[in-house]
């Protein structure tokens, strides 16, 4: 997908932004890179099976904000000190909609772009491991419900993937491949994914 396509469809999306009273303000990279062979991806990782929350799961690089950053300074941070890469190496592309989650969080995706990122240097602390994966196995999410409502998920890596990831990579894909505002925050989370 060519990078000025990309900037346009974000310039063009009539983003929504939650409340953050009473919620921990986050950020995600959504980092838009390409593998080896030049195919457009999406940067994925597992989080280490260490960590104190949300240990294990599938997610996109990001975290809580610390004072004084942007959405976008935490994301860039983030993604450094998750798999290596650069500040300088990423160029901000948009924002996707805020996206408010059951274990007290709103999440603001960044989309990042990154065009001359050769090798993923996870940090064994807080990832266990980094994937390129391509944008089009967005194509086909699974719809479906969850003990707690109606939701989207992903079967990627030989894994499903679930909210919040899902539905913020669903959003992606409507927005940047397709040029639809598809609004996210209505997708449940399964009860594993609130602590």
């Amino acid at each position: 997908m060519a990078a000025d396509l990309v900037r346009a469809r974000l310039a063009a999306f009539p983003r929504l932004e939650a409340s953050a009273s009473g919620l921990v303000p986050a950020a995600v990279a959504v980092a838009l890179l390409p593998n080896r062979n030049g195919v457009p991806c999406f940067l994925l990782t597992r989080r280490a099976a260490a960590l104190r929350r949300h240990a294990g799961q599938w997610a996109l690089p990001g975290g809580r904000l610390d004072a004084g950053e942007t959405p976008l300074d935490a994301a860039r941070r983030e993604l450094q000190e998750e798999v290596g890469i650069e500040p300088e190496l990423s160029e901000h592309a948009g924002t996707l909609d805020d996206y408010v989650t059951r274990s007290g969080y709103v999440i603001t995706p960044v989309v990042l772009l990154l065009d001359r990122v050769t090798r993923l240097r996870p940090n064994p602390d807080e990832v266990a491991a980094a994937y390129r994966v391509p944008l089009h196995l967005l194509h086909t999410p699974l719809p479906g419900s969850v003990d707690t409502g109606p939701t989207v998920r992903f079967r990627l890596l030989g894994r499903v993937i679930n909210p919040p990831t899902a539905a913020i990579l669903h959003q992606l894909s409507e927005v940047i491949e397709h040029g639809r505002a598809t609004r996210v925050a209505h997708f449940a989370q399964p009860r594993f994914t609130w602590s």
